[in-house]
């Protein structure tokens, strides 16, 4: 699943980066605007992504230290 999350967090920011040039582009500074705050979502998508795998990471080495210690 965080490699899920991870591929929605680049897609969010390479999207989030086109409508942000877009806007600059355009005058637009809604378009802009928004487009910045999708690529903050995407950068959020990809660290949740990366949280998750240090958790998974931590859990496992949990688990294969119970199992070594009995």
């Amino acid at each position: 699943m965080s490699l899920e999350d991870k591929i929605k967090g680049k897609k969010d920011q390479v999207t989030g980066k086109a409508k942000e040039v877009e806007g600059k582009v355009t005058g637009d500074k809604a378009r802009e605007t928004q487009g910045k705050a999708e690529g903050l979502l995407g950068k959020a998508k990809e660290k949740l992504g990366d949280a998750k795998d240090s958790v998974r990471d931590a859990v496992d080495d949990a688990k294969d230290k119970l199992h070594k210690d009995k």
